[in-house]
């Protein structure tokens, strides 16, 4: 068989592998704020941003609608920050139907300005959903939320690789009270959620601003086998690390470019745990790694240089 051969045989295998199977995809998430007095009225004593909680599902699942009513979970953070009914009734109940993965806290901010970062996230393709919420604090029931924001593009054929949204704060519909520090005014019953954009103390200003960035992507062939070698971040701009290399008894690395041809070889010593590899010098495009274990058996992974 030759490597023309050999290559396409490989390229249909990741076609098929990746049309069947589900990737993985690794995001770090910024929340910058942006509240100060100037855009946004005098600050409350000792501004600050709850819990920054949220989770990733599919589409069965929604816990917070724009123009819906707040559910208890939505209503305890929005109103005092408490993450307790969302984590351990809400999200915990739609991991355990299917719907959700996981449930995901960024932390706290204990300033009106600053960031809130969450890093590392792995979001399995069948759950592209985001969700994500904070209370803007003290306020009656004021919140920033980005509500099922998908991590797929439009066609459902890739992950997103940057998404940036300005954020501008909504009222949960829970509290009547219209000021930083207004008393407990329960609305029974509730009312809509709704954006406070274009109305006092906000205007038209945002709050901040979310960023998500695919830092790397694990495609199904990675993802499942038993080995679970690990190549990132994928896609790369050169440089990349390939770990879990002593577990596997890995011998011999081989990078194929995209016509076949062997541009890099390398024999690995036993009980090394990583390699890291500079590519910087090759051109872009999609190259093909061959690891070939102590049991003569191939293990092929797809590499993105962009």
């Amino acid at each position: 068989m030759n490597k023309i051969t050999i290559l396409i045989w490989v390229l249909t295998s990741f076609i098929t592998q990746n049309s069947i199977g589900q990737s993985v995809a690794t995001y770090n998430i910024v929340f910058e704020s942006f509240w100060n007095a100037s855009d946004h009225g005098t600050l409350p004593p000792s501004p600050h941003w709850s819990q920054l909680v949220g989770a990733n599902h599919n589409s069965n699942v929604s816990f917070l609608n724009l123009g819906g009513i707040a559910t208890q979970g939505i209503e305890n953070i929005a109103e005092s920050g408490s993450i307790t009914v969302f984590k351990d009734n809400e999200v915990a109940m739609s991991i355990t139907n299917g719907d959700t993965q996981q449930f995901i806290n960024g932390g706290g901010l204990g300033s009106a300005t600053g960031t809130i970062s969450i890093n590392a996230l792995e979001v399995n393709e069948n759950f592209p959903l985001l969700t994500l919420v904070s209370m803007i604090a003290p306020s009656p029931d004021w919140i920033i939320t980005t509500t099922s924001l998908n991590l797929r593009n439009a066609g459902n054929t890739d992950w997103q690789n940057l998404i940036e949204i300005d954020l501008f704060v909504y009222d949960a519909g829970t509290d009547s009270g219209g000021s930083y520090t207004s008393a407990n005014a329960d609305i029974t019953p509730h009312i809509a959620i709704n954006t406070l954009k274009g109305i006092p103390p906000f205007n038209n200003n945002r709050v901040g601003k979310l960023t998500v960035s695919l830092q790397s992507i694990l495609n199904a062939e990675e993802t499942n086998t038993k080995n679970n070698i690990r190549l990132y971040p994928n896609p790369t701009k050169g440089m990349f690390t390939i770990t879990n290399i002593q577990s596997t008894e890995i011998n011999t690395i081989k990078i194929y470019n995209i016509l076949g041809s062997l541009v890099k070889e390398f024999f690995v010593e036993n009980g090394v745990p990583k390699i890291n590899i500079d590519f910087t010098h090759f051109k872009k495009g999609m190259y093909l790694i061959s690891f070939l274990d102590s049991n003569s058996i191939n293990h092929t992974h797809k590499l993105i240089i962009n």
